[in-house]
């Protein structure tokens, strides 16, 4: 698949771009403190950016791209800040479809080592794609070794769209979009072992067919809690109200090494309500979670509604859910894809399409959510982008000690518009 298809293009039900951002194209102000810290070329270089960055304890930012690098199909690099220079970017390692697969769209991990680790979807040993890490070595390169290509064994879970993440003592969890015993994707698991690595299917989604009551078609990467137990969204599946349009839901870790699915919520419940789950969740330090709908929320662009923020509380009576934004006016945002972020002071950031730029339907907005004292939630629009300076934000964004934001655009910015690495500072 050519780096520049849209991210959309990978879903099961695909809905067109069109119809998910048929947005009119009205003037709104850009903040003055964004910034382009590297825009992507292509060839060697990289370009078309899904995944969002990590950043070190140095300040280097890491991440990954869909295309460019020595063989076509994308690469690992790394954004080093240079004094009083800009940033300088270096390819860590490009992306051979045969051995490693490619279409890596989940973050990066990171260990106290500094060795990354992550995920592509596509092709590989077993053409499902497969989990790999990259070590530094004393000469400066970095060596990639393969943990695990999926599709290795019958029930095995195939083409993890999200990246990895660590429990703390060596394993790693992810999701895969499918595979598993009845095809609507896993929650996995990767275990060190003598001689490699091993992966338990800790849970195959879809156990009940039309509809799959248990979630089904898994896009977004997991989140912990402080209890050890695993959080996540499924794009499809669950129990909503006029279709199955997606779930939030637990895996609870139980004594023995086991774990026990629960559902917390079935998109849509009501009509206001979102649906279609392409992102994950966040959790606050009073254990409620946050995420985002792609479509839902009225009847806004052509019809599917343009998406909506919403929270999940735990009380007496279960999770309730709180829609806390609808995207109604698409030239502040529309149609999310990813997680949002929460920074120290309990304020929400995010990203989604819409806006106005010079992209058909608009090429992307940054926005905050912050919280008000009886409850409400105002959104305020951050940056608008317009072409030039990136397009098509489909990744969450990361903060710094300071407090800066860093993000990624898949497409857009100078004369290649292959993608941006950008830097906000609020």
């Amino acid at each position: 698949m050519p780096f520049s298809l849209s991210f959309y293009h990978l879903a099961k039900a695909a809905v067109p771009l069109g119809l998910l951002l048929a947005l009119s194209q009205a003037s709104t102000s850009a903040s003055p403190k964004f910034k382009v810290l590297h825009a992507f070329g292509l060839g060697y270089d990289g370009g078309g950016l899904y995944s969002s960055l990590i950043l070190d304890a140095r300040g280097d930012l890491y991440s990954t791209t869909w295309g460019g690098g020595s063989y076509g199909y994308g690469t690992v690099f790394e954004l080093l800040p240079l004094a009083h220079k800009g940033w300088k970017e270096r390819v860590l390692h490009s992306f051979d479809w045969r051995t490693d697969g490619n279409g890596a769209t989940g973050p990066l991990a990171l260990d106290d080592g500094g060795n990354l680790y992550g995920t592509t979807s596509q092709n590989g040993p077993n053409s499902q794609g497969a989990a790999f890490e990259l070590s530094p070595s004393s000469k400066g390169r970095w060596i990639e070794t393969r943990l695990y290509g999926f599709g290795a064994r019958a029930h095995d879970g195939a083409g993890p769209l999200s990246g990895l993440l660590s429990d703390g003592t060596g394993n790693f969890y992810g999701t895969t979009v499918g595979g598993g015993d009845y095809e609507g994707g896993t929650v996995f698991e990767l275990t060190p072992v003598s001689g490699g690595w091993q992966e338990n299917v800790l849970f195959s989604f879809c156990h009940d067919i039309n509809p799959c009551t248990d979630g089904d078609d898994v896009r977004a990467g997991l989140i912990w809690d402080s209890g050890g137990n695993l959080y996540g969204t499924t794009a499809l599946g669950g129990t909503g109200k006029g279709g199955d349009w997606g779930t939030a839901y637990e895996l609870k870790h139980l004594a023995g090494g086991k774990w026990k699915h629960i559902v917390l919520h079935s998109f849509p419940a009501n009509d206001r309500d979102g649906k279609l789950v392409y992102g994950g969740l966040v959790i606050d330090k009073s254990g409620n979670l946050y995420g985002m709908t792609l479509q839902g929320g009225g009847a806004g662009c052509g019809g599917p509604g343009c998406g909506t923020v919403y929270k999940l509380t735990l009380t007496n009576r279960g999770w309730k859910e709180t829609v806390l934004y609808n995207f109604s006016n698409p030239t502040k945002g529309a149609g999310p894809t990813s997680s949002l972020a929460l920074d120290a002071f309990g304020n929400l950031w995010g990203t989604a399409g819409g806006g106005t730029g010079q992209c058909n339907g608009g090429c992307g907005v940054v926005f905050k959510m912050t919280p008000l004292a009886d409850g409400r939630w105002t959104y305020t629009l951050i940056h608008d982008f317009n072409g030039d300076d990136g397009a098509y934000p489909y990744a969450s964004v990361i903060f710094d000690k300071n407090g800066n934001l860093y993000g990624t655009t898949e497409l857009g910015g100078g004369g290649h518009h292959v993608g941006v690495v950008f830097e906000i500072t609020p």
